[in-house]
Protein backbone atom coordinates (compact mmCIF):
# COMPACT_ATOMS: atom_id res chain seq x y z
CA UNK A 1 0.00 0.00 0.00
CA UNK A 2 2.85 2.35 0.85
CA UNK A 3 4.52 1.61 -2.49
CA UNK A 4 1.25 2.23 -4.34
CA UNK A 5 0.81 5.55 -2.57
CA UNK A 6 4.42 6.46 -3.29
CA UNK A 7 3.93 5.56 -6.97
CA UNK A 8 0.74 7.67 -7.25
CA UNK A 9 2.51 10.62 -5.65
CA UNK A 10 5.47 10.23 -7.99
CA UNK A 11 3.18 9.95 -11.03
CA UNK A 12 1.30 13.04 -9.95
CA UNK A 13 4.47 15.09 -9.61
CA UNK A 14 5.73 13.99 -13.04
CA UNK A 15 2.41 14.57 -14.80
CA UNK A 16 1.87 18.00 -13.27
CA UNK A 17 5.48 19.02 -13.85
CA UNK A 18 5.47 18.08 -17.54
CA UNK A 19 1.98 19.58 -17.99
CA UNK A 20 3.04 22.92 -16.49
CA UNK A 21 6.22 23.06 -18.57
CA UNK A 22 4.63 22.22 -21.92
CA UNK A 23 1.48 24.26 -21.42
CA UNK A 24 3.62 27.32 -20.63
CA UNK A 25 5.79 26.68 -23.68
CA UNK A 26 2.85 26.16 -26.03
CA UNK A 27 0.95 29.12 -24.59
CA UNK A 28 4.06 31.26 -25.05
CA UNK A 29 4.05 30.49 -28.77
CA UNK A 30 0.29 30.90 -29.10
CA UNK A 31 -0.44 27.21 -29.66
CA UNK A 32 -2.90 26.69 -26.81
CA UNK A 33 -2.94 24.57 -23.66
CA UNK A 34 -4.64 21.54 -25.23
CA UNK A 35 -1.73 20.75 -27.49
CA UNK A 36 0.69 21.23 -24.60
CA UNK A 37 -1.17 18.66 -22.50
CA UNK A 38 -1.22 16.15 -25.37
CA UNK A 39 2.51 16.47 -26.05
CA UNK A 40 3.32 16.23 -22.34
CA UNK A 41 1.30 13.02 -22.11
CA UNK A 42 2.95 11.52 -25.17
CA UNK A 43 6.41 12.23 -23.75
CA UNK A 44 5.85 10.78 -20.27
CA UNK A 45 3.90 7.83 -21.65
CA UNK A 46 5.16 4.29 -22.18
CA UNK A 47 6.18 4.80 -25.81
CA UNK A 48 8.68 7.64 -25.29
CA UNK A 49 10.20 8.23 -21.83
CA UNK A 50 8.12 5.64 -19.97
CA UNK A 51 8.02 7.73 -16.79
CA UNK A 52 4.34 7.09 -16.01
CA UNK A 53 2.20 4.04 -16.67
CA UNK A 54 -1.43 2.90 -16.40
CA UNK A 55 -2.72 5.42 -18.94
CA UNK A 56 -6.12 3.70 -19.11
CA UNK A 57 -6.57 3.93 -15.34
CA UNK A 58 -5.72 7.62 -15.36
CA UNK A 59 -8.01 8.18 -18.33
CA UNK A 60 -10.88 6.62 -16.37
CA UNK A 61 -10.44 9.25 -13.65
CA UNK A 62 -9.71 12.06 -16.08
CA UNK A 63 -12.95 11.44 -18.00
CA UNK A 64 -14.59 13.22 -15.07
CA UNK A 65 -13.14 16.32 -16.72
CA UNK A 66 -15.39 15.75 -19.75
CA UNK A 67 -18.29 15.14 -17.38
CA UNK A 68 -17.64 18.43 -15.58
CA UNK A 69 -17.20 20.23 -18.91
CA UNK A 70 -20.68 19.13 -19.98
CA UNK A 71 -22.03 20.19 -16.59
CA UNK A 72 -20.57 23.68 -17.08
CA UNK A 73 -22.01 23.78 -20.62
CA UNK A 74 -25.41 22.93 -19.15
CA UNK A 75 -25.04 25.72 -16.58
CA UNK A 76 -24.52 28.22 -19.41
CA UNK A 77 -27.85 27.37 -21.05
CA UNK A 78 -29.84 30.24 -19.62
CA UNK A 79 -33.23 30.23 -21.40
CA UNK A 80 -33.06 33.92 -22.39
CA UNK A 81 -29.60 33.49 -23.88
CA UNK A 82 -30.68 30.42 -25.80
CA UNK A 83 -33.70 32.24 -27.15
CA UNK A 84 -31.64 35.22 -28.34
CA UNK A 85 -29.15 32.92 -30.09
CA UNK A 86 -31.63 30.26 -31.23
CA UNK A 87 -31.14 30.88 -34.95
CA UNK A 88 -27.36 30.63 -34.83
CA UNK A 89 -27.38 27.67 -32.44
CA UNK A 90 -29.94 25.44 -34.10
CA UNK A 91 -29.83 26.53 -37.74
CA UNK A 92 -26.14 27.21 -38.32
CA UNK A 93 -24.91 24.77 -35.65
CA UNK A 94 -27.23 22.00 -36.76
CA UNK A 95 -26.39 22.44 -40.43
CA UNK A 96 -22.66 22.42 -39.63
CA UNK A 97 -22.76 19.18 -37.64
CA UNK A 98 -24.93 17.34 -40.20
CA UNK A 99 -23.09 18.45 -43.36
CA UNK A 100 -19.58 18.08 -41.92
CA UNK A 101 -20.46 14.75 -40.31
CA UNK A 102 -21.85 13.27 -43.51
CA UNK A 103 -19.03 14.66 -45.66
CA UNK A 104 -16.35 13.25 -43.35
CA UNK A 105 -18.24 9.95 -43.20
CA UNK A 106 -17.87 9.84 -46.97
CA UNK A 107 -14.16 10.59 -46.70
CA UNK A 108 -13.73 7.74 -44.20
CA UNK A 109 -15.81 5.31 -46.30
CA UNK A 110 -14.56 6.03 -49.82
CA UNK A 111 -11.21 7.61 -49.09
CA UNK A 112 -10.06 5.30 -46.28
CA UNK A 113 -12.08 2.18 -47.12
CA UNK A 114 -14.07 1.78 -43.87
CA UNK A 115 -17.44 0.02 -43.72
CA UNK A 116 -20.35 2.50 -43.57
CA UNK A 117 -21.05 1.90 -39.85
CA UNK A 118 -17.39 2.38 -38.94
CA UNK A 119 -17.17 5.39 -41.27
CA UNK A 120 -20.19 6.95 -39.55
CA UNK A 121 -18.65 6.32 -36.12
CA UNK A 122 -15.52 8.15 -37.34
CA UNK A 123 -17.06 10.88 -39.49
CA UNK A 124 -19.64 12.17 -37.01
CA UNK A 125 -17.09 12.79 -34.19
CA UNK A 126 -14.74 14.52 -36.67
CA UNK A 127 -17.50 17.08 -37.34
CA UNK A 128 -17.04 18.40 -33.80
CA UNK A 129 -14.52 21.15 -33.04
CA UNK A 130 -12.49 21.80 -29.88
CA UNK A 131 -14.42 23.94 -27.38
CA UNK A 132 -11.44 23.71 -25.01
CA UNK A 133 -9.17 25.22 -27.68
CA UNK A 134 -11.41 27.72 -29.47
CA UNK A 135 -13.06 29.54 -26.56
CA UNK A 136 -9.75 30.53 -24.89
CA UNK A 137 -8.50 31.77 -28.28
CA UNK A 138 -11.58 33.96 -28.69
CA UNK A 139 -11.35 35.25 -25.14
CA UNK A 140 -7.66 36.12 -25.30
CA UNK A 141 -8.19 38.02 -28.57
CA UNK A 142 -11.12 39.99 -27.12
CA UNK A 143 -13.58 38.67 -29.72
CA UNK A 144 -15.73 36.38 -27.57
CA UNK A 145 -18.53 38.99 -27.23
CA UNK A 146 -18.44 40.15 -30.85
CA UNK A 147 -20.93 38.89 -33.47
CA UNK A 148 -18.12 36.73 -34.89
CA UNK A 149 -17.34 35.27 -31.46
CA UNK A 150 -20.99 34.68 -30.65
CA UNK A 151 -21.53 32.83 -33.93
CA UNK A 152 -18.53 30.61 -33.19
CA UNK A 153 -19.84 30.04 -29.67
CA UNK A 154 -23.29 29.13 -31.03
CA UNK A 155 -21.82 26.45 -33.29
CA UNK A 156 -19.68 25.08 -30.46
CA UNK A 157 -22.71 25.05 -28.19
CA UNK A 158 -24.74 23.00 -30.68
CA UNK A 159 -21.78 20.65 -31.08
CA UNK A 160 -21.67 20.17 -27.31
CA UNK A 161 -25.41 19.51 -27.29
CA UNK A 162 -25.02 17.01 -30.14
CA UNK A 163 -22.67 14.89 -28.01
CA UNK A 164 -25.69 13.27 -26.40
CA UNK A 165 -27.40 12.04 -29.61
CA UNK A 166 -24.00 11.09 -31.08
CA UNK A 167 -23.22 8.93 -28.06
CA UNK A 168 -26.66 7.31 -28.41
CA UNK A 169 -26.19 6.71 -32.16
CA UNK A 170 -22.78 5.07 -31.72
CA UNK A 171 -24.05 2.99 -28.79
CA UNK A 172 -27.05 1.87 -30.86
CA UNK A 173 -24.89 0.83 -33.82
CA UNK A 174 -22.32 -1.01 -31.71
CA UNK A 175 -24.49 -2.62 -29.05
CA UNK A 176 -25.33 -6.33 -29.38
CA UNK A 177 -28.36 -7.20 -27.24
CA UNK A 178 -28.12 -10.92 -28.03
CA UNK A 179 -24.61 -11.08 -26.64
CA UNK A 180 -25.20 -9.06 -23.50
CA UNK A 181 -28.85 -9.64 -22.74
CA UNK A 182 -29.25 -5.89 -22.34
CA UNK A 183 -31.64 -3.49 -24.04
CA UNK A 184 -31.22 -2.52 -27.68
CA UNK A 185 -29.67 0.80 -28.66
CA UNK A 186 -33.04 2.35 -29.52
CA UNK A 187 -34.49 1.15 -26.23
CA UNK A 188 -31.58 2.94 -24.59
CA UNK A 189 -32.70 6.15 -26.29
CA UNK A 190 -36.17 5.80 -24.75
CA UNK A 191 -34.60 4.97 -21.41
CA UNK A 192 -32.50 8.14 -21.75
CA UNK A 193 -35.63 10.27 -22.13
CA UNK A 194 -37.17 8.72 -19.03
CA UNK A 195 -33.99 9.23 -17.03
CA UNK A 196 -33.76 12.87 -18.13
CA UNK A 197 -37.34 13.48 -17.01
CA UNK A 198 -36.52 11.91 -13.64
CA UNK A 199 -33.44 14.08 -13.21
CA UNK A 200 -35.39 17.24 -14.03
CA UNK A 201 -37.98 16.30 -11.41
CA UNK A 202 -35.23 15.67 -8.84
CA UNK A 203 -33.62 18.98 -9.70
CA UNK A 204 -36.76 20.94 -9.03
CA UNK A 205 -37.71 19.25 -5.77
CA UNK A 206 -34.34 18.13 -4.35
CA UNK A 207 -31.38 20.10 -5.67
CA UNK A 208 -32.74 23.63 -5.46
CA UNK A 209 -34.02 23.25 -1.88
CA UNK A 210 -30.64 21.71 -0.97
CA UNK A 211 -28.66 24.66 -2.35
CA UNK A 212 -31.04 27.11 -0.71
CA UNK A 213 -30.50 25.42 2.67
CA UNK A 214 -26.71 25.55 2.22
CA UNK A 215 -26.89 29.23 1.29
CA UNK A 216 -28.99 30.03 4.35
CA UNK A 217 -26.50 28.24 6.61
CA UNK A 218 -23.63 30.26 5.11
CA UNK A 219 -21.41 27.17 4.69
CA UNK A 220 -19.21 28.26 1.78
CA UNK A 221 -17.22 25.04 1.49
CA UNK A 222 -20.46 23.05 1.32
CA UNK A 223 -21.21 24.63 -2.07
CA UNK A 224 -18.10 22.90 -3.42
CA UNK A 225 -19.20 19.58 -1.95
CA UNK A 226 -22.80 19.99 -3.11
CA UNK A 227 -21.76 21.03 -6.63
CA UNK A 228 -19.51 18.00 -7.07
CA UNK A 229 -22.16 15.75 -5.51
CA UNK A 230 -24.73 17.01 -8.02
CA UNK A 231 -22.49 16.24 -10.98
CA UNK A 232 -21.33 12.85 -9.76
CA UNK A 233 -24.77 11.72 -8.58
CA UNK A 234 -26.44 12.58 -11.88
CA UNK A 235 -23.60 10.91 -13.83
CA UNK A 236 -23.69 7.81 -11.60
CA UNK A 237 -27.47 7.42 -12.01
CA UNK A 238 -27.19 7.49 -15.78
CA UNK A 239 -24.23 5.12 -15.75
CA UNK A 240 -26.13 2.68 -13.53
CA UNK A 241 -28.90 2.62 -16.14
CA UNK A 242 -26.35 1.77 -18.81
CA UNK A 243 -26.51 5.29 -20.27
CA UNK A 244 -24.01 8.08 -20.74
CA UNK A 245 -22.65 9.69 -17.57
CA UNK A 246 -22.02 12.81 -19.67
CA UNK A 247 -25.76 13.02 -20.35
CA UNK A 248 -26.46 13.01 -16.61
CA UNK A 249 -23.94 15.79 -15.96
CA UNK A 250 -25.35 17.89 -18.78
CA UNK A 251 -28.91 17.56 -17.50
CA UNK A 252 -27.73 18.45 -13.99
CA UNK A 253 -26.23 21.66 -15.34
CA UNK A 254 -29.38 22.58 -17.25
CA UNK A 255 -31.47 21.97 -14.11
CA UNK A 256 -29.49 24.68 -12.31
CA UNK A 257 -28.94 27.07 -15.24
CA UNK A 258 -31.73 29.47 -14.25
CA UNK A 259 -31.23 29.17 -10.49
CA UNK A 260 -29.73 32.05 -8.45
CA UNK A 261 -26.87 29.74 -7.42
CA UNK A 262 -25.49 29.23 -10.95
CA UNK A 263 -22.51 31.57 -10.70
CA UNK A 264 -21.49 30.23 -7.30
CA UNK A 265 -21.70 26.59 -8.41
CA UNK A 266 -19.81 27.30 -11.64
CA UNK A 267 -17.04 29.12 -9.79
CA UNK A 268 -16.69 26.25 -7.30
CA UNK A 269 -16.65 23.51 -9.96
CA UNK A 270 -14.41 25.32 -12.47
CA UNK A 271 -11.03 24.48 -10.81
CA UNK A 272 -11.89 20.76 -10.75
CA UNK A 273 -13.03 20.90 -14.39
CA UNK A 274 -9.82 22.61 -15.49
CA UNK A 275 -7.53 20.17 -13.66
CA UNK A 276 -9.37 17.02 -14.73
CA UNK A 277 -9.76 18.18 -18.32
CA UNK A 278 -6.02 18.83 -18.44
CA UNK A 279 -5.40 15.34 -17.04
CA UNK A 280 -7.77 13.95 -19.67
CA UNK A 281 -5.67 15.41 -22.49
CA UNK A 282 -2.46 14.20 -20.81
CA UNK A 283 -3.93 10.69 -20.58
CA UNK A 284 -4.99 10.79 -24.23
CA UNK A 285 -1.44 11.77 -25.14
CA UNK A 286 -0.12 8.83 -23.13
CA UNK A 287 -2.43 6.42 -24.96
CA UNK A 288 -1.55 7.55 -28.48
CA UNK A 289 -0.12 4.57 -30.35
CA UNK A 290 2.95 6.28 -31.74
CA UNK A 291 4.14 3.09 -33.43
CA UNK A 292 0.90 2.83 -35.40
CA UNK A 293 1.22 6.48 -36.32
CA UNK A 294 4.86 6.02 -37.34
CA UNK A 295 3.81 3.13 -39.58
CA UNK A 296 1.09 5.24 -41.25
CA UNK A 297 2.34 8.85 -41.24
CA UNK A 298 0.99 9.60 -44.71
CA UNK A 299 -2.49 8.40 -43.73
CA UNK A 300 -2.53 10.53 -40.53
CA UNK A 301 -1.33 13.69 -42.31
CA UNK A 302 -3.63 13.18 -45.32
CA UNK A 303 -6.68 12.52 -43.14
CA UNK A 304 -5.91 15.55 -40.92
CA UNK A 305 -5.62 17.76 -44.01
CA UNK A 306 -8.88 16.32 -45.35
CA UNK A 307 -10.68 17.08 -42.07
CA UNK A 308 -9.37 20.67 -42.06
CA UNK A 309 -10.18 21.29 -45.73
CA UNK A 310 -13.68 19.77 -45.61
CA UNK A 311 -14.73 21.52 -42.41
CA UNK A 312 -13.23 24.90 -43.35
CA UNK A 313 -14.91 24.83 -46.77
CA UNK A 314 -18.33 23.73 -45.48
CA UNK A 315 -18.37 26.14 -42.52
CA UNK A 316 -17.30 28.95 -44.87
CA UNK A 317 -20.20 28.11 -47.19
CA UNK A 318 -22.73 27.86 -44.35
CA UNK A 319 -21.60 31.19 -42.88
CA UNK A 320 -21.92 32.88 -46.28
CA UNK A 321 -25.37 31.31 -46.70
CA UNK A 322 -26.45 33.01 -43.46
CA UNK A 323 -25.22 36.43 -44.55
CA UNK A 324 -21.73 36.57 -43.05
CA UNK A 325 -19.06 38.60 -44.89
CA UNK A 326 -16.48 36.48 -46.66
CA UNK A 327 -13.62 37.54 -44.37
CA UNK A 328 -15.57 36.58 -41.26
CA UNK A 329 -16.80 33.37 -42.90
CA UNK A 330 -13.23 32.40 -43.77
CA UNK A 331 -12.07 33.12 -40.23
CA UNK A 332 -14.95 31.09 -38.79
CA UNK A 333 -14.18 28.14 -41.07
CA UNK A 334 -10.50 28.08 -40.16
CA UNK A 335 -11.16 28.61 -36.45
CA UNK A 336 -13.48 25.57 -36.29
CA UNK A 337 -11.64 23.37 -38.79
CA UNK A 338 -9.95 21.12 -36.21
CA UNK A 339 -11.27 17.98 -34.56
CA UNK A 340 -12.42 18.21 -30.95
CA UNK A 341 -11.76 16.65 -27.57
CA UNK A 342 -15.06 14.74 -27.65
CA UNK A 343 -13.74 12.87 -30.66
CA UNK A 344 -11.44 10.93 -28.31
CA UNK A 345 -14.44 9.94 -26.19
CA UNK A 346 -16.53 8.86 -29.19
CA UNK A 347 -13.66 6.94 -30.82
CA UNK A 348 -13.12 5.03 -27.58
CA UNK A 349 -16.83 4.20 -27.39
CA UNK A 350 -16.84 3.06 -31.03
CA UNK A 351 -13.84 0.83 -30.26
CA UNK A 352 -15.56 -0.68 -27.21
CA UNK A 353 -18.67 -1.31 -29.32
CA UNK A 354 -16.68 -3.18 -31.94
CA UNK A 355 -17.27 -0.63 -34.72
CA UNK A 356 -13.55 0.11 -35.13
CA UNK A 357 -10.40 -1.56 -33.77
CA UNK A 358 -7.99 -0.02 -31.26
CA UNK A 359 -5.46 0.87 -33.97
CA UNK A 360 -8.05 2.87 -35.92
CA UNK A 361 -9.10 4.69 -32.74
CA UNK A 362 -5.45 5.59 -32.08
CA UNK A 363 -4.87 6.72 -35.68
CA UNK A 364 -7.93 8.96 -35.70
CA UNK A 365 -6.98 10.29 -32.26
CA UNK A 366 -3.71 11.33 -33.89
CA UNK A 367 -5.68 12.92 -36.74
CA UNK A 368 -7.63 15.03 -34.23
CA UNK A 369 -4.43 15.95 -32.39
CA UNK A 370 -2.66 17.03 -35.58
CA UNK A 371 -5.68 19.07 -36.71
CA UNK A 372 -5.68 20.85 -33.34
CA UNK A 373 -1.99 21.67 -33.76
CA UNK A 374 -2.64 23.36 -37.11
CA UNK A 375 -5.35 25.80 -35.92
CA UNK A 376 -3.08 28.43 -34.29
CA UNK A 377 -0.78 28.37 -37.33
CA UNK A 378 -3.71 28.73 -39.74
CA UNK A 379 -5.06 31.69 -37.80
CA UNK A 380 -1.66 33.39 -37.73
CA UNK A 381 -0.92 32.79 -41.42
CA UNK A 382 -4.30 34.12 -42.59
CA UNK A 383 -4.59 37.08 -40.22
CA UNK A 384 -3.90 39.70 -42.90
CA UNK A 385 -6.41 38.12 -45.25
CA UNK A 386 -9.14 37.85 -42.62
CA UNK A 387 -8.74 41.21 -40.84
CA UNK A 388 -10.21 43.62 -43.35
CA UNK A 389 -11.56 47.04 -42.48
CA UNK A 390 -15.10 45.71 -42.52
CA UNK A 391 -14.37 43.31 -39.69
CA UNK A 392 -11.99 45.32 -37.52
CA UNK A 393 -14.74 47.35 -35.83
CA UNK A 394 -17.27 44.80 -34.70
CA UNK A 395 -20.08 45.86 -32.42
CA UNK A 396 -19.89 44.25 -29.00
CA UNK A 397 -23.50 43.49 -28.17
CA UNK A 398 -23.16 40.27 -26.19
CA UNK A 399 -25.95 37.86 -25.32
CA UNK A 400 -28.64 39.26 -23.05
CA UNK A 401 -27.91 36.87 -20.18
CA UNK A 402 -24.12 37.27 -20.25
CA UNK A 403 -21.68 39.97 -21.27
CA UNK A 404 -23.16 42.52 -18.85
CA UNK A 405 -21.61 46.00 -18.95
CA UNK A 406 -21.93 46.37 -15.18
CA UNK A 407 -21.68 43.94 -12.27
CA UNK A 408 -23.33 44.97 -9.01
CA UNK A 409 -22.19 43.17 -5.89
CA UNK A 410 -24.85 43.48 -3.20
CA UNK A 411 -28.57 43.95 -3.82
CA UNK A 412 -29.67 45.56 -0.58
CA UNK A 413 -31.30 48.99 -0.40
CA UNK A 414 -28.18 50.66 -1.80
CA UNK A 415 -27.58 48.15 -4.59
CA UNK A 416 -31.23 48.15 -5.65
CA UNK A 417 -31.13 51.90 -6.28
CA UNK A 418 -27.91 51.63 -8.27
CA UNK A 419 -29.29 48.74 -10.33
CA UNK A 420 -32.58 50.49 -11.11
CA UNK A 421 -30.84 53.65 -12.32
CA UNK A 422 -28.53 51.61 -14.56
CA UNK A 423 -31.52 49.68 -15.90
CA UNK A 424 -33.25 53.01 -16.58
CA UNK A 425 -30.26 53.95 -18.76
CA UNK A 426 -30.62 50.61 -20.65
CA UNK A 427 -27.35 49.26 -19.24
CA UNK A 428 -27.05 45.45 -19.08
CA UNK A 429 -26.48 44.55 -15.40
CA UNK A 430 -25.44 41.33 -13.65
CA UNK A 431 -26.19 41.29 -9.91
CA UNK A 432 -24.92 38.94 -7.19
CA UNK A 433 -25.69 38.68 -3.49
CA UNK A 434 -25.47 36.16 -0.65
CA UNK A 435 -28.84 36.90 0.99
CA UNK A 436 -31.13 34.05 -0.08
CA UNK A 437 -34.33 35.59 1.28
CA UNK A 438 -33.63 38.87 -0.51
CA UNK A 439 -32.94 36.98 -3.76
CA UNK A 440 -36.31 35.23 -3.45
CA UNK A 441 -38.09 38.54 -2.81
CA UNK A 442 -36.29 40.19 -5.74
CA UNK A 443 -37.40 37.35 -8.01
CA UNK A 444 -41.04 37.92 -7.02
CA UNK A 445 -40.63 41.53 -8.18
CA UNK A 446 -39.11 40.44 -11.49
CA UNK A 447 -35.44 41.14 -10.69
CA UNK A 448 -32.81 38.49 -11.46
CA UNK A 449 -30.16 38.25 -8.73
CA UNK A 450 -27.61 35.43 -8.62
CA UNK A 451 -26.41 33.88 -5.40
CA UNK A 452 -22.69 34.21 -4.79
CA UNK A 453 -19.91 35.91 -2.86
CA UNK A 454 -19.01 38.85 -5.08
CA UNK A 455 -15.73 39.42 -3.26
CA UNK A 456 -14.35 36.25 -4.88
CA UNK A 457 -12.37 36.82 -8.06
CA UNK A 458 -13.41 33.49 -9.59
CA UNK A 459 -17.09 34.25 -9.07
CA UNK A 460 -16.72 37.74 -10.57
CA UNK A 461 -15.10 36.10 -13.59
CA UNK A 462 -18.03 33.68 -13.91
CA UNK A 463 -20.43 36.65 -13.70
CA UNK A 464 -18.69 38.30 -16.68
CA UNK A 465 -15.91 40.31 -15.07
CA UNK A 466 -13.60 39.92 -18.07
CA UNK A 467 -16.07 41.83 -20.26
CA UNK A 468 -17.61 44.19 -17.68
CA UNK A 469 -16.86 47.90 -17.88
CA UNK A 470 -18.02 48.63 -14.33
CA UNK A 471 -17.87 46.61 -11.10
CA UNK A 472 -19.81 48.30 -8.29
CA UNK A 473 -19.47 47.02 -4.72
CA UNK A 474 -22.68 47.97 -2.90
CA UNK A 475 -22.15 45.75 0.15
CA UNK A 476 -23.06 46.64 3.73
CA UNK A 477 -20.30 46.97 6.30
CA UNK A 478 -16.57 46.89 5.65
CA UNK A 479 -16.22 43.81 3.43
CA UNK A 480 -14.41 45.75 0.69
CA UNK A 481 -10.87 46.75 1.61
CA UNK A 482 -7.84 48.02 -0.31
CA UNK A 483 -6.47 44.50 -0.89
CA UNK A 484 -9.73 43.37 -2.53
CA UNK A 485 -9.89 46.45 -4.77
CA UNK A 486 -6.29 45.90 -5.87
CA UNK A 487 -6.97 42.22 -6.59
CA UNK A 488 -10.12 43.00 -8.60
CA UNK A 489 -8.30 45.68 -10.60
CA UNK A 490 -5.45 43.29 -11.37
CA UNK A 491 -7.87 40.55 -12.46
CA UNK A 492 -10.14 42.87 -14.50
CA UNK A 493 -8.08 45.90 -15.58
CA UNK A 494 -10.71 47.03 -18.11
CA UNK A 495 -13.39 47.52 -15.43
CA UNK A 496 -13.89 50.72 -13.44
CA UNK A 497 -14.33 49.89 -9.75
CA UNK A 498 -16.86 51.75 -7.60
CA UNK A 499 -17.22 51.15 -3.86
CA UNK A 500 -19.79 51.90 -1.19
CA UNK A 501 -17.70 52.74 1.89
CA UNK A 502 -19.09 52.24 5.37
CA UNK A 503 -17.74 55.47 6.87
CA UNK A 504 -14.86 57.95 6.79
CA UNK A 505 -12.38 55.34 8.08
CA UNK A 506 -13.30 53.00 5.23
CA UNK A 507 -12.98 55.83 2.70
CA UNK A 508 -9.52 56.66 4.08
CA UNK A 509 -8.47 53.01 3.76
CA UNK A 510 -9.54 52.97 0.11
CA UNK A 511 -7.65 56.14 -0.81
CA UNK A 512 -4.90 55.44 -3.32
CA UNK A 513 -6.54 52.24 -4.59
CA UNK A 514 -7.74 51.79 -8.20
CA UNK A 515 -11.33 52.53 -7.08
CA UNK A 516 -12.52 55.44 -9.24
CA UNK A 517 -15.55 56.28 -7.07
CA UNK A 518 -15.83 55.82 -3.30
CA UNK A 519 -19.14 56.87 -1.75
CA UNK A 520 -19.78 56.90 1.98
CA UNK A 521 -23.04 55.06 2.36
CA UNK A 522 -25.04 57.67 4.34
CA UNK A 523 -23.38 60.88 3.21
CA UNK A 524 -25.56 61.70 0.19
CA UNK A 525 -28.80 60.80 1.96
CA UNK A 526 -27.77 63.01 4.89
CA UNK A 527 -27.00 65.90 2.52
CA UNK A 528 -30.41 65.45 0.90
CA UNK A 529 -32.17 65.41 4.27
CA UNK A 530 -30.29 68.54 5.41
CA UNK A 531 -31.31 70.29 2.19
CA UNK A 532 -34.92 69.34 2.88
CA UNK A 533 -34.65 70.73 6.40
CA UNK A 534 -33.35 74.06 5.05
CA UNK A 535 -36.24 74.16 2.56
CA UNK A 536 -38.67 73.79 5.45
CA UNK A 537 -36.89 76.68 7.18
CA UNK A 538 -37.62 78.84 4.10
CA UNK A 539 -33.95 79.15 3.15
CA UNK A 540 -33.52 80.11 -0.52
CA UNK A 541 -32.24 77.56 -3.00
CA UNK A 542 -29.15 79.66 -3.64
CA UNK A 543 -28.35 79.70 0.08
CA UNK A 544 -28.97 75.96 0.35
CA UNK A 545 -26.62 75.35 -2.56
CA UNK A 546 -23.95 77.55 -1.00
CA UNK A 547 -24.23 75.74 2.33
CA UNK A 548 -24.03 72.29 0.72
CA UNK A 549 -21.07 73.28 -1.45
CA UNK A 550 -19.29 74.79 1.54
CA UNK A 551 -19.74 71.58 3.51
CA UNK A 552 -18.51 69.44 0.60
CA UNK A 553 -15.41 71.60 0.10
CA UNK A 554 -14.41 71.46 3.78
CA UNK A 555 -15.23 67.74 4.01
CA UNK A 556 -13.12 66.86 0.96
CA UNK A 557 -10.22 68.97 2.25
CA UNK A 558 -10.45 67.34 5.67
CA UNK A 559 -10.55 63.82 4.15
CA UNK A 560 -7.50 64.57 2.01
CA UNK A 561 -5.54 65.72 5.07
CA UNK A 562 -6.64 62.65 7.03
CA UNK A 563 -5.55 60.35 4.22
CA UNK A 564 -2.20 62.11 3.99
CA UNK A 565 -1.52 61.84 7.72
CA UNK A 566 -3.32 58.54 8.33
CA UNK A 567 -4.86 60.08 11.46
CA UNK A 568 -8.63 60.47 11.80
CA UNK A 569 -8.16 63.25 14.39
CA UNK A 570 -6.43 65.80 12.17
CA UNK A 571 -8.15 68.84 10.64
CA UNK A 572 -10.79 69.00 13.36
CA UNK A 573 -10.98 72.75 12.73
CA UNK A 574 -12.64 71.99 9.40
CA UNK A 575 -15.67 70.41 11.11
CA UNK A 576 -18.62 72.79 10.96
CA UNK A 577 -19.92 73.30 14.50
CA UNK A 578 -21.67 76.65 14.15
CA UNK A 579 -19.22 78.27 16.57
CA UNK A 580 -16.02 79.02 14.71
CA UNK A 581 -16.90 79.25 11.04
CA UNK A 582 -16.56 82.81 9.89
CA UNK A 583 -18.06 82.06 6.51
CA UNK A 584 -21.41 80.93 7.90
CA UNK A 585 -23.54 83.32 9.91
CA UNK A 586 -26.27 81.93 12.19
CA UNK A 587 -29.86 82.67 11.24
Amino acid sequence: MHEAGHSALRDGVILLGFAIAFVLIFRRFGLGATLGYLVAGALVGPQVLGLVGDAEGKLGIAELGITLLLFVVGLSLNPSRLWAMRRDIFAIGGLQVVTCGLALTGVAAWGAGFHWAAALALGLPLALSSTAQVLPMLQSSGRLRTPFGERAFAILLFQDLSIIPLITIIAAMGHDPAATGGPSGWMQALLSLGAVAGLIFAGRFVLRPMFRLIANLGEQEMFVVAGLFTVLAAAAIMEALGLSSALGAFVAGVMLADSPYRHEIEADVEPFRSILLGLFFVSVGMMLDLNAIAENPVFVVAMALAVIAVKAALIFGIARLFGMAWRGALGLGLLLSQGGEFGFVLFAQASRGGLIDAQAASLFGAVVTLSMATTPFLMMLTRGLRDGAAQSREERDGPSADGASAIIVGYGRFGQTVAQILHAAKVQVSTVDTDVEMIDVAKRFGAEVHFGDGTRIDLLRQAGGDEAEVIAFCIDGEAVDAALVDAVHEAFPKASILVRAYDRRAAMALAGTPAVVVVREVQESAVRLASGALEQLSVSREEIGRAVNHYRTLDEKRLALQVESGDLRVARNLILTGKDDPEMEPR
